[in-house]
C-alpha cells in the first residue's frame, strides 16, 4: 500500500511540473487580463510611484496580459530562439498596458511561450485587448464605491454578447476588484475557461476606485 501511495504521489508531481514547464508553443489557450488600473494604483502603483497611476494619465481597464494557459496549469518563463522585444516597442504598449517595465516583464514570463516573434505577440495582445469592449459605465464613477463582483461581470456579459459567464471570471485583491480575465483560443475567439482559470471573488463589497 505505501508503495502504491508513493508512486501516486510521484505521478501527480511529474503532472504539476509538466503542466507548468517551459516549453514554447505548448498550450491549450490563453487568457486576456484586464485590470482596473485606479484599483491598481490604490493597492501597489502609487507606493512605486509607477508613471501609470500619474493623475494625467486616463487609464481604465489596462492590459496586464495575455497568457499561454493549459486545460490545467500554465507555462511561465519558456526557452524561445525569439529574440527580446526592443525598448520602442515594450515602449508601444504603454497606452494600454501603462508601464514599458510591464510589457517587458509580460514578455518575459509570458509572452515567450507563445512561440511568437516579440512583435507578433504584442500585436496579438492589442488586438485580443481591442476585440473586447470594456463597459464605458466605469469610466463614468466619480467616486470610490462598493459593489458585488458579479455586477461587474454582468457589465462584461452585456457589453461582449460572444462571452458566456464560464468563459470569464473576475478577481479581487485585498477588498478591491482586480481584474476581468477572459479565456480566448489561439485564434482569440472566446471559449470555455478550464478549473485553474476560474477564481471567482463572491465579494458583495469590493471597492471599485473612480479614474482620477
Amino acid at each position: 500500500m505505501r508503495t502504491l501511495i508513493y508512486l501516486l504521489i510521484i505521478s501527480l508531481f511529474t503532472t504539476t511540473v509538466s503542466a507548468n514547464s517551459g516549453r514554447a508553443n505548448a498550450f491549450d489557450y490563453y487568457v486576456l487580463a484586464l485590470s482596473w488600473s485606479p484599483n491598481w494604483c490604490a493597492l501597489e502603483g502609487d507606493a512605486r510611484r509607477s508613471p501609470q497611476c500619474n493623475n494625467l494619465r486616463d487609464h481604465g481597464w489596462t492590459l496586464h496580459g495575455l497568457w499561454p494557459q493549459f486545460h490545467r496549469g500554465w507555462p511561465t518563463y519558456c526557452q524561445t530562439k525569439q529574440r527580446n522585444p526592443p525598448r520602442d516597442l515594450t515602449e508601444s504598449m504603454s497606452d494600454i498596458m501603462g508601464t514599458s517595465g510591464l510589457a517587458w516583464y509580460q514578455w518575459k514570463k509570458h509572452g515567450r511561450c507563445s512561440g511568437l516573434s516579440a512583435s507578433s505577440y504584442f500585436d496579438l495582445a492589442r488586438r485580443a485587448y481591442n476585440n473586447v469592449t470594456r463597459p464605458e459605465s466605469f469610466r463614468q464613477l466619480v467616486t470610490t464605491v462598493k459593489l458585488p463582483a458579479s455586477i461587474v461581470e454582468q457589465a462584461f456579459l452585456q457589453a461582449n454578447p460572444a462571452i458566456e459567464s464560464n468563459m470569464l471570471t473576475v478577481t479581487c485583491r485585498n477588498g478591491h476588484i482586480q481584474e476581468v480575465r477572459i479565456c480566448l483560443s489561439k485564434e482569440l475567439s472566446p471559449i470555455h475557461c478550464g478549473t485553474d482559470t476560474i477564481r471567482d471573488c463572491t465579494l458583495r463589497d469590493a471597492l471599485f476606485n473612480p479614474i482620477r
